[in-house]
């Protein structure tokens, strides 16, 4: 009796409810969500494709710093040598030299260029000139547009030690010619200040864009409780931007080891090589300038950069979600 009640007040209840819609699959949903917003997805295919064509697709060759080897047989068909080339490069006597000159010359290039961006970013963010501001802007942007090949060029007219204009100004007050770019003491001086001077408008850019997500309402307040523009800087544009600075900061440590081996290349010769053979120029050189090709040796220099660079960056990944509480992932 009790079991004939229970199953009567059972399909009571089913005859009552309102009965539910089937649910839609995962590859249903996906479909739906395609077939609403096709263009969108047709806008995200291009650049996807550029990816896994120019970025992974070129992944399959890094084994060739695992191979020795040669063009006629081939990437699949060359020897397999594992760590060799790796050994070779460490045990090489111009491994620490090559390392010091890397990270000495980025590091140094790190700490001068990183802050003088956020100064200019913070400079110009409160001049109310509109006319002095959008001139500053333009001659800080302009030098970012001058190609690597040309401020080179510009470096080696204005150094030159018989017609340079800056020896031409030392011989007027008594002092000596200098030969600035034969000079190896002198390399990393020029390097990274030539590039300060070239890229620094253009990164203050992503500063300004910054500063201009802070609520004014802050400002208002301070200016009441009687803050300079200093102390404004200090407590409320400097706090505000940290996070792009930090996010920034960590990319450029990530790619500590990865200079760019064209303008080093261009201001590199013979009397300066101790301090301007980086890991870059020594990849190009026995890679592709030497009479015998290394395509292994070289490709193996390359992934140790790679690895390197990846390890170091997750490194200051890690510890700026630790300290500064802001990371990339």
């Amino acid at each position: 009796m009790d079991t004939l009640l229970r199953r009567q007040s059972t399909e009571q209840g089913a005859q009552g409810s309102t009965p539910r819609p089937p649910r839609m699959g995962r590859w249903a949903v996906a479909r739906r969500q395609i077939k609403n917003g096709w263009q969108l997805y047709l806008m995200l295919a291009l650049p996807v494709i550029y990816i896994l064509v120019f970025q992974y697709w070129p992944m399959w060759g890094v084994q060739i710093a695992f191979r020795n080897y040669n063009v006629v047989d081939g990437i699949t068909g060359s020897p397999w040598v594992g760590f060799q080339n790796f050994e070779r490069f460490i045990d090489s006597y111009l491994f620490w030299p090559i390392i010091r000159n890397t990270i000495l010359l980025q590091g140094y290039e790190l700490l001068a260029t990183f802050p003088l961006p956020i100064i200019l970013a913070l400079a110009l963010n409160y001049v109310r000139l509109r006319w002095f501001k959008r001139s500053v802007q333009m001659i800080t942007y302009a030098p970012h547009f001058i190609s690597t090949v040309v401020i080179v060029g510009m470096l080696f007219v204005l150094l030159d030690p018989r017609t340079g204009m800056v020896n031409n100004l030392f011989g007027i007050f008594g002092i000596e010619p200098v030969d600035f770019m034969g000079n190896p003491d002198y390399f990393r001086h020029i390097y990274v200040w030539s590039g300060a001077w070239q890229g620094l408008g253009f990164s203050a850019i992503i500063y300004l864009a910054a500063l201009t997500s802070i609520d004014p309402a802050l400002h208002e307040a301070a200016i009441v409780d009687g803050a300079s523009k200093l102390k404004r800087m200090w407590h409320i544009d400097l706090p505000g931007i940290a996070p792009i600075a930090v996010i920034l900061l960590i990319l450029n440590i990530g790619s500590i080891l990865s200079i760019g081996f064209e303008k080093v290349l261009l201001m590199q010769n013979s009397l300066n090589l101790q301090t301007s053979e980086v890991i870059d120029t020594y990849v190009y050189k026995v890679g592709l300038q030497s009479a015998v090709p290394q395509f292994s040796y070289a490709a193996a220099i390359g992934l140790f950069r790679s690895v390197v660079g990846l390890v170091l960056l997750v490194v200051a990944n890690q510890l700026a979600r630790r300290f500064a509480k802001s990371s990339l992932w």
